[in-house]
């Protein structure tokens, strides 16, 4: 069992149309380059992977990629742009579900370890990516960093979206690590928003580097981004990448 929010059929047709500037060209070409230089000759396995954002173009470049995926919604919609035998995906959240044979890379993008609402749950995703790892095998992780120099003493909101059609913002908790996204979206032309909100748990790069040691990882390279920017304490988010020994 898993404590994440399960995407439902709404949301899963809309998660494209919605993700215009995570699906275009100059985001995707940096994180796909950035995945199969670290894959080499071996295939690569996705935690959650969704309408297959990444893995679809990850296996047009030629990768072997397999996906587990907790929503059969979301993987209803990648079943439509690419075949089972193509790219094989298994029901089954990212903590526990075990899939067949070895793998040279693992990865996990777009925060989507904060689904995991416990510090359990998370460290189990770390066993299970070394679980598939092969020996010298990479564990990736795309995740934000909480701007919480942005809230003065008590404030507990922060935006993060504010444009025409939509606007974000997150409520934190410190105590618990706990945020919500909360999303109000405009549909259609008649002024009415449509309001979501998700929860998350958020873990700092050094607490996800404890968590890779418990599972036998060693961090191997933090950057800013897909592009191989340094990472720094201004960075707003962090690639990172732990390895097996071999």
């Amino acid at each position: 069992m898993t404590s994440s929010e399960l995407w439902g059929p709404e949301s899963a047709e809309r998660y494209d149309a919605e993700e215009t500037e995570m699906t275009s060209a100059a985001v995707l070409g940096a994180t796909v380059g950035f995945l199969a230089d670290l894959a080499g000759d071996g295939r690569a396995l996705e935690f959650a992977i969704g309408t297959g954002r990444v893995g679809v173009p990850l296996r047009d470049r030629g990768v072997p990629v397999v996906g587990i995926e907790l929503s059969e919604h979301m993987a209803a919609v990648l079943r439509r742009k690419v075949d089972e035998d193509t790219l094989p995906v298994v029901l089954g959240d990212m903590a526990t579900t075990v899939v067949p044979g070895e793998f040279s890379l693992v990865y996990l993008v777009y925060n989507t370890i904060s689904n995991l609402l416990t510090q359990d749950e998370q460290v189990e995703c770390f066993r299970n990516a070394a679980r598939h790892l092969r020996p010298g095998g990479r564990f990736v992780i795309e995740l934000g960093v909480l701007p919480l120099r942005f809230l003065p003493p008590g404030q507990v909101a922060v935006p993060f979206d504010v444009s025409e059609r939509h606007l974000g913002f997150d409520t934190i908790d410190p105590v618990e690590q706990l945020l919500v996204s909360h999303h109000f979206t405009r549909d259609g032309e008649d002024g009415r928003y449509r309001r979501e909100a998700s929860r998350h748990r958020y873990a700092w790069p050094a607490e996800l580097d404890l968590m890779a040691r418990i599972a036998g990882l060693r961090l191997e390279r933090r950057v800013a981004d897909w592009d191989g920017s340094p990472f720094t304490q201004d960075s707003p988010k962090h690639v990172s990448v732990w390895r097996k020994p071999r």
